[in-house]
């Protein structure tokens, strides 16, 4: 543990998960007033009778042929998951990662029926910044923890005890430890329970990051509260539109997306038509799950075709027994169904596309506030996502005077505070340093 409190560098993060304990020293919360009754603290612990039940159902894995093609072609390669199970089941040990992850401070409550579980890491500088940070699919929580130390103690990791944060990390509802959505559910709850989530922790102003389904629920927080949202942070470029390609670069672009729309989304389609049908799959096998979950870690990340250049073995299985011991992959697809951009009306040619363009444009909503300025925006680009091609600048044709910083990075993917948390990290540090005092 004390070569990980003394650095941070990108390599020692990837491998949080995969040796004993390895998880950055949480420094223990400052005392900051009476905690409300109605959040409890969270331990986590899995039963002895569950390890031996997902050992036994590892062992008695039921393997299909293996693809023809190029591995990966048709979906998850079974020499690498047989791998990656042959390690679940001989060499990974859940008590170890168990107790890393509860050197966090992990809490539930209720909110508007909602049972919901959080990180809240506060940091010792009182003048520090709440952040809320918002996961997306098929992250979880889990997906910040590598960020979360270095944001509530920078002094210790290379940065300015001025540039702390109170980290914030909610489960989104149906994800790992929160609990089941109700039948009312869309994504559109979720703003409204984290705003309620803020005002129950005492932070009156704040700022957000998100990736993924996160994105929007920052800028929609920003959109509902503006006057207490300091700043909005996400992963990728400033809003756009599909609009003609005028350039090569646009053209070729475009013609990426629909290639991608065509070989890469169709995890959208089931999810977010017949996600009951998958459920039963993926929360009877963990084996099952495993695919599931790593052929999205390998596409979206900037791993150059093996999941284990930017994860390790552990730090995957982290992930997926998250998913596996709380029983929640069928609760945590559903938000893909509720958002109902694939049922009515029928989804169209580039449906790949309608999730992201209705990012961008809840993305785009006004959030003005009373001195009718806007929230200001900050995006970082990470570009490692190797099954897409780099979007051209020339796509966001004015970028909003309200959007204060517009990172570019050439490593990273879908995950950057798991994958790449030293650059995510000084990209909120610098996005968030001249709106602290504002």
């Amino acid at each position: 543990m004390t070569a990980l409190q003394e650095t941070f560098d990108r390599r020692t993060v990837l491998k949080l998960i995969s040796a004993a304990g390895a998880w950055p020293a949480v420094a223990p919360s400052p005392v900051t007033g009476q905690t409300p009754t109605d959040i409890q603290r969270y331990n986590i612990r899995v039963s002895d009778d569950e390890l031996a039940d997902l050992r036994r159902r590892l062992e008695n894995t039921r393997w299909p042929p293996g693809a023809t093609g190029e591995p990966w072609s048709m979906g998850t390669d079974r020499d690498y998951l047989q791998q990656l199970v042959e390690h679940w089941k001989n060499h990974y040990d859940w008590r170890t990662q168990e107790a890393a992850l509860n050197q966090f401070d992990h809490f539930t409550t209720m909110i508007d029926g909602y049972k919901i579980h959080f990180i809240h890491q506060p940091s010792r500088n009182p003048s520090a910044v709440p952040l809320i940070m918002t996961h997306g699919y098929p992250g979880t929580f889990w997906e910040m923890l590598p960020s979360v130390q270095a944001l509530v103690d920078p002094a210790t990791h290379g940065g300015k005890d001025a540039d702390s944060f109170h980290v914030i990390v909610p489960s989104l509802p149906g994800y790992g430890f929160s609990g089941e959505p109700l039948e009312d559910f869309t994504p559109g709850t979720i703003p409204d329970l984290w705003i309620k989530l803020m005002d129950k922790l005492g932070y009156q102003q704040f700022g957000t990051y998100g990736s993924d389904w996160g994105s929007t629920v920052g800028a929609a927080i920003a959109a509902r509260v503006p006057d207490r949202v300091i700043g909005v942070t996400t992963p990728g470029q400033p809003p756009r539109t599909r609009i003609e390609p005028r350039t090569i670069e646009e053209r070729t672009y475009w013609e990426s997306m629909d290639r991608y729309t065509a070989e890469e989304t169709a995890y959208q389609l089931i999810q977010g038509t017949k996600p009951q049908s998958l459920a039963y799959g993926l929360t009877d096998s963990p084996t099952g799950l495993a695919a599931w979950v790593v052929e999205k870690l390998r596409a979206w990340s900037d791993c150059q075709g093996n999941p284990e250049n930017s994860f390790t073995k552990d730090q995957i299985l982290t992930l997926v027994s998250i998913y596996w011991h709380t029983g929640s992959i069928g609760t945590a697809v559903r938000i893909y169904y509720s958002a109902g951009m694939f049922r009515t009306p029928p989804a169209p040619r580039t449906v790949g596309l309608t999730l992201e363009n209705a990012r961008a444009t809840r993305a785009s909503r006004q959030q003005q506030r009373a001195d009718g300025r806007r929230v200001p925006e900050g995006y970082f680009d990470f570009y490692g996502i190797t099954s897409r091609v780099r979007p051209p600048r020339s796509l966001v044709e004015e970028v909003p005077e309200h959007v204060t910083l517009w990172s570019n990075h050439e490593t990273g993917g879908h995950f950057p505070a798991a994958e790449e948390p030293d650059l995510l990290i000084e990209d909120l540090r610098t996005f968030f340093r001249p709106l602290r005092t504002a």
